[in-house]
């Protein structure tokens, strides 16, 4: 179910205009659909270029036809491209596929990327680590609607996102190193979620239940006139979670709610986007970061605000953005038991400025801009001592340490775009106040060939560099010791594939290569008489893999059925190579996903009733320490997940099961994950 975004249609082109940087298409800087719609493929249509009121003119007893060019914009590069021209390719999920996913979040949905390793530490998304490509959950960029949104704290709260699922339009993945495209963070790659602000006045509700006490409710309303739109939506989760501790109390339960208000101006010359979301959420964190405490708690709360602009001249873009990320955390070693052990209090505070520009001339379209990134932490425990202690709101605690770093970076991109060719250059240079860190430049390449309709042909080298976590440098309680003066992570990478498409069959192979330098990990010597967790930079770190993707209409091979739909499966392996003694075990980047597989079966039983079935299996290198001391390897497992769903015009009744088979497995040491659960809700559209 998870696809390149190359991976759409057959492609039908006007041979005159296609692939051209001055094409007609390309202008317009839409997805441009020539079709004959029903009234109930209106309903469905995923052209967000097309303003669905400008086809209320046509006849519906005209027979059903639509043909998509590959003229989507696509964000591979610092210049957008359109995607019959980009040279590297983004793996993209769908509002379609989303909405088929047997899932309650966006964490969830990752699972179905081959090469995303999604490590569960609560489940139905109350806490988890997102990695890409072998790499840690602090080694990528994480973006709502284009804006950086990493938490330079930690990575273990990255996915707190303040919308819901249901406002997602789609879901980018740049695999590798996106250092030009999204700046520092971005060592393996980036994660873009991109939300839909409905072009006409309506909205939904929903309303969901299931196993472990599991209940949560939305919905969102979208007011619309002329140019001007505006959505607001909220939700609430709560969950009694699936274990107990030693003790009998509650370990892994949660509640949180998301309140999220986006809007937008779309003028001829002119084009505003705005947000601003909250996200709170308390969860019991059992063994989350040590096994000898299992009623750890934390509570975090998230804010998100950012404006955003772009001028539609005919040759000149200006895009420029500016966004403020405001987050507290609070941990509890022991729930509720601050007089045993004193909570960490943490806030941080992040500041950002782009701006961001391109052109077309001659010689093809060039991009240039710069990025200025402030983050502020205040803390109890993280940083260097503060002169000024800051008062913690609700305590008798006060914020005494903290720390300060800002961020520059400049890029320059240019983009070759010839009929079958593309070829994009560019470079980021980078400058950051902590450890005063001399300014670096990060190249990088991509070249794609498109043999013909059917064959596309790439290659790419990309660098990119990561800066510490405040908790990487300074951690120093718990069982943990830190080091301030850890190296920034750097990376090189090679990549090479081939993608085909057709109407019926889509596929690609590829194959890469990682160089890692300083990569930073938490490690553990087992033969300390009391072993600690210390964070190190090792000094070189090598991975190879291969990824490949197959997909299938069912319906053009099986054309005497409609029952069967679509089939996909996807499959990636890595091996990394980096000697290290038995004796020491790894908490992150050695620790890592070497087989994934995915398969998803999508079926239509009857008019108005689908299945969706999906598969994942998934192989794990690495060891964990036992709570009763002992060394375990970890295990493959495979889980099957379903949802069976009847669609009205107006709702839509469905039902969900995960781990259908109720399989034992462990995503992360010590950290117990549930077995089968059930879910039943419905939505309603007006």
């Amino acid at each position: 179910m998870y696809k390149s975004l190359f991976n759409k249609r057959e492609v039908v082109r006007f041979k005159q205009f296609s692939n051209k940087g001055y094409s007609l298409f390309s202008c317009l800087r839409k997805e441009v659909i020539v079709c004959t719609l029903s009234v109930a493929t209106i309903g469905n249509s995923k052209a967000a270029g097309v303003n669905i009121d400008s086809l209320s003119d046509i006849n519906p007893k005209e027979p059903v036809k639509e043909i998509r060019l590959d003229d989507v914009e696509i964000t591979g590069s610092r210049a957008p491209l359109m995607l019959g021209q980009a040279a590297r390719m983004v793996t993209v999920l769908d509002r379609e596929q989303i909405a088929q996913a047997p899932v309650q979040s966006i964490n969830d949905l990752l699972k179905y990327a081959a090469g995303v390793d999604v490590r569960q530490r609560g489940a139905m998304g109350a806490q988890t680590d997102i990695s890409v490509r072998g790499g840690t959950n602090e080694q990528i960029t994480i973006l709502l609607n284009g804006i950086n949104i990493c938490d330079p704290q930690t990575g273990h709260n990255a996915f707190d996102f303040p919308v819901d699922i249901s406002e997602i339009e789609r879901i980018e993945v740049l695999e590798g190193p996106a250092g030009r495209v999204y700046g520092t963070s971005s060592l393996v790659g980036a994660i873009n979620i991109v939300t839909r602000v409905a072009k006409t006045s309506g909205g939904q509700v929903r309303l969901e239940g299931g196993s472990y006490g599991y209940l949560s409710g939305g919905g969102h309303g979208t007011w619309a006139h002329k140019q001007w739109s505006q959505q607001l939506s909220g939700s609430y989760s709560r969950s009694d979670g699936f274990s107990r501790s030693k003790a009998g109390n509650l370990n892994a339960d949660y509640k949180g709610g998301k309140v999220f208000y986006q809007g937008q101006y779309d003028a001829p010359d002119l084009l505003v986007r705005w947000h601003a979301g909250i996200s709170t959420k308390g969860f019991g964190s059992n063994t989350f970061y040590s096994m000898k405490f299992d009623e750890q708690y934390e509570k975090t709360m998230k804010t998100f605000t950012a404006i955003q602009a772009e001028t539609k001249g005919k040759w000149f873009h200006f895009m420029p953005s500016v966004y403020w990320n405001h987050s507290t955390d609070r941990f509890e070693l022991i729930r509720d038991g601050a007089d045993k052990y004193p909570f960490n209090y943490h806030r941080t505070n992040v500041l950002g400025v782009n701006l961001n520009s391109y052109f077309d001339w001659k010689l093809g379209r060039t991009a240039f801009g710069a990025e200025f990134r402030n983050e502020d932490l205040v803390s109890g425990n993280l940083g260097e001592p503060l002169n000024n202690p800051i008062h913690i709101h609700g305590t008798d605690r006060d914020y005494d340490h903290g720390l300060n770093r800002s961020n520059i970076s400049f890029f320059l991109e240019h983009n070759i775009l010839l009929k079958n060719f593309t070829l994009s250059a560019g470079l980021t240079s980078v400058k950051n106040t902590w450890n005063e860190m001399s300014m670096r430049v990060y190249p990088g390449m991509d070249i794609s060939y498109r043999v013909d309709d059917h064959w596309k042909l790439y290659a790419s080298y990309n660098t990119s560099l990561r800066m510490p976590s405040f908790t990487e440098l300074y951690y120093s309680v718990g069982g943990h010791k830190a080091d301030k003066y850890l190296k920034p992570e750097e990376l090189q990478a090679l990549e090479a594939g081939v993608k085909y498409l057709s109407s019926a069959v889509s596929g690609s192979v590829s194959v890469y290569y990682h160089h890692s330098k300083n990569l930073i990990d938490w490690i553990m010597d087992t033969t300390e008489k009391d072993p600690i967790w210390k964070s190190v930079n090792h000094t070189k770190v090598n991975a190879i893999g291969v990824e490949t993707n197959l997909s299938m209409d069912l319906q053009q091979f099986f054309k005497q059925q409609s029952v069967l739909q679509s089939w996909n499966i996807s499959y990636n392996y890595i091996n990394q190579k980096k000697d290290m003694p038995a004796n020491i075990q790894s908490q992150y980047s050695l620790e890592y996903l070497r087989h994934k597989l995915v398969s998803s079966l999508q079926m239509q039983l009857l008019r108005n009733i689908h299945l969706n079935i999906n598969y994942r299996f998934q192989g794990r290198t690495g060891s964990y320490t036992t709570v009763e001391g002992d060394v375990a390897e970890y295990k493959p497992y495979s889980l099957v997940d379903a949802r069976l769903s009847w669609s009205l015009p107006s709702t839509e009744w469905y039902v969900e099961a995960n781990n259908l088979f109720d399989k034992d497995y462990v995503d992360y040491g010590n950290v117990v994950q549930p077995g089968f659960w059930f879910i039943a809700g419905v939505r309603y559209r007006f």
